[in-house]
């Protein structure tokens, strides 16, 4: 599964596992394969695995119980789901525009400061 791509092959597990986390394949309260098991899965070795594990623990995705295994986290997948594209668009327009804002405000301070300059020679 992992490929020769150039991205770390613990960051593509990651991806994989919370792509099965955002799609219900790993619901809330399941437990993960064992490290064994998704070393052979992956054909990578357990620091690998344990390197994905720790990006999905960091990220709040599942959670580790001593003893029993690694479980996905209650509402995990919600906290995965994308915000709706007219959202991230209407971000990127006021973006947008505050740069332009700045690029105009930019670019009459410079007019103003080599003006001065021309004067004072």
């Amino acid at each position: 599964m992992v490929e020769k791509s150039g991205r770390p092959g613990y960051l593509q597990i990651a991806d994989d596992l919370r792509t099965q986390i955002r799609t219900g394949s790993l619901a809330p309260g399941a437990a993960l394969p064992s490290t064994a098991q998704l070393g052979q899965r992956y054909d990578v070795s357990a620091s690998v695995v344990k390197a994905a594990i720790s990006v999905l623990r960091t990220e709040g995705l599942i959670v580790g119980q001593q003893g029993k295994g690694v479980f996905v986290r209650e509402g995990a997948a919600e906290s995965l789901q994308e915000p709706a594209s007219s959202d991230v668009m209407d971000q990127l327009s006021q973006m947008r525009s505050t740069l332009e804002t700045l690029g105009e405000r930019i670019a009459d301070l410079e007019k103003a400061v080599f003006q001065e300059r021309k004067r004072s020679r």
